[in-house]
């Protein structure tokens, strides 16, 4: 029943972190997607996440676009700040919002028509600029509002509901942020929260270009027999790379696995991203073997997810734009206009 409201009362007993926020203070409102729908999950891995990393909801700006995927900002960190833009154009609004405020936490979310399609090129810009972001596709291959329409990442050859066979190339927007110079690219499933949250965690920890591409069963048009994006299909051809685990600076760092079996990187703000491996060559580190890796596993009928690639000294674009550590929504008048004698200096040099 969609039409109630969330009770703001919340059980005295309630598990809290270290700002003392429960997990109820990092949901938004009750969902009104399709009861099923892998979106949902995406959405509750985002809380645990944020829960769990100590957050403060009012540090984040939540960002999206259109469609199913674009409404789930509201059913997530209902504190937060929020923006619902227009088809497509969630990349070039989160770019000014960052440009302008570089102290927030810039989550954007959308789907594989939003970023796909018609914000393919936008998409694009925002990977090989590095803007420090974290870029989430809820994957279901169909435009759900209009009732299930092949997107432009349904896999050749996959039939729809009805019965109809797609007979074009599919878009991996995993490889084209790989090609484009995102410095961290995973894939995960939403139907494995285990996997997905250490991803997000890590994610928004990382400050450079991340991007996750969840695939996400959409129970209405897109959960039968013949489809690459069900339910069954992904359990079925899932092959997890590795595990992650995100140590924060707060937390002790031990190590307990057989050495090779280990991959550790350290982040900006000091916290660890341990990678257990399950596949054992697998090099994370390196962006063409991710890009050979995942290409060689989807020729055999295979979705590769996990950690694929991160860069452990990314830059962003406040780095390429050579920006002042101050928010430029925060200078103020002495800092903007430095006078006639530094605006002379600067003219003479052009002479």
């Amino acid at each position: 029943m969609t039409y109630l409201a969330k009770p703001k009362l919340h059980h005295p007993e309630l598990p809290k972190n270290k700002l003392g926020f429960t997990r109820r203070d990092y949901e938004g409102t009750v969902s009104t997607l399709c009861a099923g729908c892998g979106h949902d999950s995406i959405s509750s891995a985002i809380i645990q996440a944020c829960f769990e990393l100590d957050i403060a909801p009012h540090r984040v700006a939540k960002l999206s676009g259109i469609g199913c995927s674009s409404k789930t900002p509201t059913y997530f960190l209902g504190q937060s700040h929020g923006f619902n833009s227009v088809h497509g154009r969630m990349p070039s609004v989160l770019t000014g919002a960052n440009v302008a405020n570089r102290d927030l936490i810039y989550l954007g979310v959308s789907g594989d028509g939003d970023s796909a399609s018609i914000g393919l090129g936008q998409f694009a810009h925002v990977m090989r600029r590095g803007v420090n972001m974290t870029y989430i596709v809820e994957n279901n291959g169909v435009y759900g509002l209009t009732k299930g329409q092949f997107s432009a990442t349904a896999d050749r050859g996959s039939k729809s509901k009805r019965g109809a066979l797609n007979s074009d190339e599919s878009i991996d927007l995993v490889l084209m942020a790989l090609q484009l110079g995102a410095t961290y690219v995973a894939r995960s499933f939403s139907g494995d929260k285990a996997q997905l949250v250490p991803l997000i965690k890590g994610a928004l920890l990382h400050e450079g270009a991340a991007f996750l591409d969840v695939l996400s069963p959409c129970v209405a048009f897109n959960n039968h027999d013949g489809s690459t994006k069900s339910y069954d299909y992904v359990r079925e051809h899932n092959e997890a790379v590795n595990s992650l685990d995100v140590i924060t600076v707060h937390r002790e760092i031990t190590t307990e696995y057989p050495p090779g079996s280990i991959q550790e990187v350290k982040q900006h703000d000091g916290s660890i991203l341990r990678l257990r491996k399950i596949e054992a060559s697998y090099d994370a580190s390196s962006r063409l073997s991710a890009m050979t890796y995942v290409q060689s596993r989807y020729d055999r009928g295979e979705i590769a997810t996990g950690l694929l690639y991160f860069a452990p000294t990314p830059r962003d674009l406040h780095d390429s734009l050579n920006t002042v550590a101050t928010p430029l929504n925060q200078l103020n008048e002495r800092e903007l206009c430095p006078g006639n004698a530094a605006l002379e200096k600067f003219n003479a040099g052009l002479r």
